[in-house]
């Protein structure tokens, strides 16, 4: 096995506010972001805006039965979502896949994507997004 250990330099315009953060779920508050429907809840865990981070996008989310997030695709991110419990369809480029617990699914840019809770319990995953803005990355 390879390990690859960043330069001592590559995090510094990271700022002299670096700190590590801990948090609780119960801290977080439940949001349904755009182009997500009857009660699919999110809880940002690692973003941007929630800890300062700059590589990574980290949800949990929860979607009750009926509850989907719209066809959409992305041009630069990268997505990895898995599913904790509960079941739903996953569409991808318009294949249908019926996911369940412990399923893991990568979806790459260009991949046209959406995901319906089509059970009878709550669907639960977490959801890893990289980059988390979806414009490609500018040169430091």
């Amino acid at each position: 096995m390879t390990t690859i250990v960043p330069a001592p330099t590559a995090f510094a315009d990271a700022g002299p506010e670096k700190k590590a953060v801990t948090r609780n779920l119960g801290e977080l508050l439940w949001v349904q972001y755009p182009g997500h429907f009857n009660q699919a809840l999110s809880k940002a865990i690692v973003s941007p805006e929630t800890t300062g981070c700059r590589f990574f996008d980290y949800r949990l989310s929860c979607y009750e039965p009926g509850a989907y997030v719209e066809s959409h695709v992305h041009a630069v991110q990268e997505q990895i979502y898995h599913v904790l419990s509960g079941e739903g369809v996953l569409i991808l480029d318009g294949e249908r896949r019926l996911v369940r617990a412990n399923d893991v699914t990568y979806i790459p840019p260009g991949v046209v994507h959406e995901f319906h809770c089509t059970g009878t319990d709550t669907l639960v995953f977490l959801v890893a997004t990289c980059p988390p803005s979806d414009e490609e990355p500018r040169p430091r």
